[in-house]
């Protein structure tokens, strides 16, 4: 009896290491989800309600950060809620000229580590960006993201990290057809 109950606990951690894990891809994968351009989240309507559907992935006391020799400067830190939110609100909430638009994340080489109730997570992660003025450029990046499990069972981002791996300049035209507005989520 002892055995089956050492077994049966064995397995129930297990499925909980794997149910964590699924939930983190999930919560990074929407997050990146929600930094695309043209937004694919149906009824959205203002980078106000993308920053606040980005920041409820997040726990208050949350890391935003770019790290090493180009991101560092590019993007510093940000500590805490308020503060990741004024990091979006700067860059969605300026007019930019040329305008984005397209922008799109591609996530791989992933690896998520999960130890009781706190995790991490490593992925690549690739990203064509296409501007009005016909510019368009191709940036990788390491992740090295944290995570928590909170006292309701869900799990949250406690910091995202960021390191460039290389800003490629891509040929004006390579893309040729995309969407100005994204319908995929709609009813």
């Amino acid at each position: 009896m002892e055995d089956l109950e050492k077994k049966l606990a064995a397995l129930s951690q297990r499925i909980d290491i794997l149910e964590a894990e699924a939930e983190i891809r999930r919560i990074q994968a929407r997050y990146m989800f929600l930094c695309d351009t043209p937004m694919p989240e149906y009824g959205v309507t203002s980078d106000t309600q993308r920053i606040d559907l980005i920041l409820a992935l997040y726990t208050d006391d949350a890391v935003w950060e770019g790290v090493g020799e180009y991101y560092n400067g590019q993007f510093g830190r940000a500590e805490g809620v308020a503060a990741i939110r004024q990091h979006f609100e700067a860059f969605w909430g300026q007019k930019q000229d040329p305008a984005l638009l397209l922008n799109c994340h591609y996530l791989t080489s992933e690896q998520i580590h999960v130890t009781g109730d706190t995790a991490t997570g490593q992925w690549v992660h690739m990203q064509p960006w296409i501007f009005s003025d016909g510019k368009a450029l191709l940036r990788s990046s390491r992740l090295n993201n944290a995570f928590r499990r909170e006292r309701n069972g869900a799990w949250k981002i406690t910091r995202t990290r960021t390191e460039n791996v290389f800003v490629a300049p891509l040929p004006a035209g390579w893309a040729s057809d995309f969407p100005a507005a994204s319908v995929l989520m709609k009813p």
